[in-house]
């Protein structure tokens, strides 16, 4: 007798952190569906250029393919301190270059460059689609997606014998040159293609940041329906969390005594040296001019800073089973046993002793299980916007997220719990109660 399989309907967070990963093939949709989302929950939406409201309320800015969203509480001084929960927007992959139309011996091909540090074997064979901003000559903004269009086709077996024993190997330039069509090469044109999308001349079409997105659709996977697959989840699995849980303290924001704010911010993968990433001035812009909306001086801005907190949430390892010795050999973190607290001696991630007490904290207001992850010593992990972050504004910093399998992959894996768990220790964060 074969048992039936629980559906994402079931699990109404995996539900609609699907629904957020599929309207978010680019850091610009991300951006864009969180707006939307925010809106839809009553926030009111600013522009940087434009005089600021100094009142309590609901309010989010978006920056490019980030966005900055807060609470601020009608009690709020000049020296109360920010939660802030930062994610990052973008996932690794490729982005499109320019004269992206290209082919030969009869197929139409695109050229596109990597972006951060995708495994390249695994986006080979599957249908893919190009998503991102197209700016027109007068500057306006117009989002693009193609749905499947795309594939990195890989060369067959029987064309290339000892693949299985020797293993891949992939030229970036050569062997990533995804193919998008077949006939004459003269009759295609890639950005063309997207301007007509857009409702758009491909004339008008001035500038544009489009990147590759797989289109499967997220889906519960295992006996039990106890793992979650999906694209993007680096980092899309905590920067829904983290708007998740703004939006839930929003609804109840009688009693804060803190101002919570939401941070997701793009380019994580290539090294936040942007104006919109985690190293650019986008945070500490907000920031500011929410201080001085309350009549802070440098110095009360400053005791602000001094008594906030960032939680800095990006995805992490699970133990892989077929690679145990990869990992550190007493702090193995599996699936649905809870979200991590990222800790590297040389702060890669930025968690310490005080950080490591406040998400205890969080994670038992939440009820929420949660692990600890720290790499093996001769496996140098990775780092977040945390150590950026902190280093940026001086706030004190924690790092955490969900364990995956196959973190930078075109599909990713984790626990069917965590990705809830991570969003109710969030939630617990932004809103601390005694």
């Amino acid at each position: 007798m074969t048992l039936p399989r629980p559906a994402l309907a079931d699990r109404p967070h995996l539900d609609d952190l699907a629904r957020f990963v599929q309207a978010s093939p680019s850091s610009f949709h991300a951006a864009a569906e969180a707006a939307r989302r925010l809106e839809a929950a009553g926030f009111e939406r600013l522009v940087e250029t434009d005089d600021w409201p100094t009142t309590p309320g609901r309010r989010f800015v978006v920056r490019d393919g980030a966005v900055v969203a807060w609470v601020q509480p009608a009690g709020a001084t000049p020296t109360t301190p920010f939660r802030i929960v930062g994610a990052h927007t973008d996932s690794p992959g490729f982005k499109l270059k320019p004269k992206p139309t290209t082919g030969t011996r009869g197929w139409v091909q695109a050229g596109v460059e990597v972006y951060g540090g995708p495994l390249f074997n695994s986006w080979l064979d599957r249908d893919l689609e190009f998503a991102g901003r197209l700016v027109t000559r007068a500057g306006a903004q117009h989002l693009a997606r193609t749905g499947p269009l795309l594939r990195f086709p890989q060369l067959a077996v029987h064309l290339d014998r000892g693949v299985n024993a020797e293993g891949l190997k992939l030229d970036p330039q050569r062997h990533l040159h995804p193919v998008v069509g077949a006939g004459p090469l003269e009759d295609a044109d890639v950005l063309g293609h997207l301007a007509g999308l857009a409702g758009l001349a491909p004339d008008d079409v001035a500038g544009y940041d489009v990147v590759v997105a797989d289109t499967a659709a997220p889906a519960l996977l295992g006996l039990d329906g106890d793992l979650f697959a999906s694209g993007r989840m680096d980092n899309l699995s905590a920067t829904h969390a983290g708007l998740v849980a703004l939006l839930a303290v929003a609804e109840d924001d009688a009693d804060l005594d803190a101002v919570p704010v939401f941070a997701a911010f793009d380019h994580e993968e290539v090294g936040s040296a942007t104006p919109s990433g985690a190293a650019g001035p986008f945070l500490e812009d907000v920031l500011a001019r929410l201080a001085a909306g309350v009549g802070a001086s440098g110095t009360d801005h400053r005791r602000a800073l001094a008594g906030s907190w960032v939680l800095s949430a990006d995805a992490g390892h699970a133990v892989h089973p077929n690679y145990p010795e990869r990992h550190d050999p007493a702090n193995q973190p599996v699936v649905n046993r809870g979200p991590l607290l990222k800790i590297n001696a040389n702060q890669r991630y930025a968690t310490d002793g005080l950080g490591a007490a406040e998400w205890v904290r969080a994670c038992a207001q939440a009820g929420v299980p949660f692990q600890e992850f720290v790499s093996n010593n001769a496996v140098p992990c990775g780092s977040t916007i945390g150590p950026i972050t902190a280093t940026r504004l001086g706030i004190r910093t924690i790092d955490v997220g969900v364990p995956l399998l196959g973190m930078h992959s075109a599909r990713e894996l984790c626990g069917a719990d965590d990705p809830g768990h991570l969003a109710g220790a969030a939630r617990a964060f932004l809103a601390p109660r005694a």
